[in-house]
């Protein structure tokens, strides 16, 4: 394990942005101002909102962006969910385990005016949709591994660690079923997580994982390293 896919170092930063000084009530993302809840991850210190944005062709010209309906499975803020539902989306779903997430998502729905077409919803994983599929289900995901044995000390530190990839091997088996006949699976990942890991644990629910897309980015707030972002779509190779 490399420093940084150390996962003590992603706790640390977990801590740090919760309680500097600095932490925002509202930042600058994408051309718009969005409302940020104390106990949320914050996307201006870190660079992953902003991969996740222009992997999804959610940017100024959204022509790429994906169409039809979409959900966005741990959607913090609602970043990507309000930027997919303004691109016309038609239905979007932002779904959180965080209850602080879900309401932080509800604000930005409103303060964007897109409330109609997007439903915040608690919910682990896909526990809280009620069958519901999707013609696009994103995450990006908590790729720092952490031991099997290590046990959040809050749901803060979920945005940012999964101990022993149990939430990514849940998400590799699940999220094909959430998809429908011609969706897609995205996942968003880098190379502070564990990906030879990924692959044999997507190999172990009968699926691959085939690359979209990658860039390289500067770390962000708490560190100048250039780190390797990726979107990832999961196909089934076997049921």
């Amino acid at each position: 394990m490399t420093q940084v896919q150390s996962y003590e170092r992603s706790l640390q930063r977990s801590h740090a942005s919760l309680t500097r000084d600095d932490r925002p009530f509202v930042f600058g993302m994408a051309g718009r101002e969005w409302d940020l809840l104390g106990e949320v991850f914050a996307p201006v210190y870190s660079p992953s909102t902003e991969a996740s944005i222009d992997f999804l062709g959610l940017g100024e010209d959204a022509a790429k962006a994906p169409r039809g309906s979409f959900l966005e499975i741990g959607c913090g803020t609602g970043v990507v969910a309000v930027l997919s539902a303004l691109a016309g989306s038609p239905r979007v779903v932002a779904a959180d385990i965080s209850l602080p997430a879900v309401r932080n998502a509800r604000m930005n729905a409103e303060r964007h005016g897109v409330q109609e077409r997007l439903s915040a919803v608690h919910s682990d994983l896909f526990s809280g949709l009620g069958g519901e599929r999707f013609d696009t289900v994103f995450w990006s995901s908590n790729y720092v591994r952490a031991p099997d044995t290590y046990t959040y000390g809050s749901i803060h530190e979920a945005a940012y660690v999964d101990p022993g990839y149990r939430t990514h091997r849940r998400f590799l088996t699940e999220a094909p079923d959430a998809v429908t006949g011609n969706g897609r699976v995205l996942l968003h990942f880098s190379d502070r997580g564990d990906l030879a890991r990924l692959h044999e644990i997507a190999a172990e629910c009968g699926r691959t994982l085939r690359t979209v897309a990658s860039e390289p980015m500067v770390e962000g707030e708490y560190s100048s390293e250039l780190v390797e972002h990726m979107l990832l779509e999961v196909v089934v190779t076997s049921g």
